[in-house]
């Protein structure tokens, strides 16, 4: 793994990422994801039989759950490159056979024909560049190497004709309109199995699945952080009031309140 040192060479920019890791949410944001998504992306490695001596990639490695994983089920023989914009929290990893890379995904170079697996799990609806960046994931696959990426596809709504305690509030879609103001693609998960087609990918197959959120779970976890972190630009943009945001925060703690997830695809596909 790099030493701090390297890791620190250059000094984080202002993120151009909506959700950035500077926040003081993420602290919360990376343990609630785990929670909700971490059993089925490692359901997904382990259908494609990542095994001892893999090399693998993990793009925007976040809290560093999912490396971890790979780290131990790689072994020695196998190696991880975690990288994300700000590695943060990737730091304190300490894995023998992982290094933590500052990369953006959007801009930098990554290995060409490398890995054997590449993973990357709610960034591209990010990028700006997304098209590009998914084209380079391929670039970094060895022959018969397996890309895997999950995104969101925001088109499922709360709907409170179909479940009375289902809440689209103001504060959710406050949040959306800004995501849309910065360029994130709410529903890039939806085109990613024709984009993986389109770019010479063969076995390609996708899967969706969606949570439903309800109080004391981590799916309340995640909207709070995420509301939290927005609350100056939702403001600053007039799309909401204050007295509204701590109405809606309060909601997220009613024992019936429920709200369905957007769907996470996971798409994976194998370079020929």
């Amino acid at each position: 793994m790099e030493n701090s040192a390297t890791r620190r060479d250059r000094a984080p920019a202002e993120s151009p990422y909506v959700l950035d890791n500077a926040g003081k949410e993420a602290s919360a944001r990376f343990p609630a994801l785990s929670v909700l998504f971490d059993a089925g992306t490692i359901r997904h490695f382990e259908a494609l039989g990542v095994s001892p001596g893999w090399r693998c990639l993990e793009i925007g490695g976040g809290g560093g759950s999912v490396a971890s994983w790979l780290a131990a089920r790689v072994g020695p023989t196998g190696h991880v490159l975690v990288t994300d914009i700000d590695p943060r929290f990737l730091e304190s990893l300490h894995l023998e056979n992982a290094e933590v890379r500052r990369h953006d995904i959007a801009t930098d170079p990554l290995p060409e024909a490398a890995f054997d697996l590449v993973h990357a799990r709610l960034v591209l609806v990010h990028v700006l560049q997304r098209e590009r960046a998914l084209a380079q994931m391929i670039a970094a696959l060895k022959p018969d190497g397996w890309l895997i990426d999950e995104e969101f596809d925001s088109s499922v709504f709360p709907d409170p004709a179909v479940g009375p305690g289902e809440v689209l509030s103001k504060t959710h879609l406050a949040m959306t309109r800004v995501m849309d103001d910065r360029g994130v693609d709410r529903n890039f998960g939806r085109r990613l199995f024709g984009l993986m087609r389109t770019l010479g990918l063969v076995d390609v197959a996708a899967e969706g699945r969606t949570i439903m959120f309800s109080a004391g779970s981590a799916g309340p976890s995640l909207l709070r952080s995420n509301y939290e972190q927005l609350h100056d630009a939702m403001i600053g943009a007039g799309y909401i009031t204050e007295q509204d945001f701590r109405a809606d925060l309060a909601r997220l703690d009613d024992p019936e309140f429920m709200l369905p997830s957007p769907v996470l695809w996971a798409v994976r596909g194998r370079r020929p």
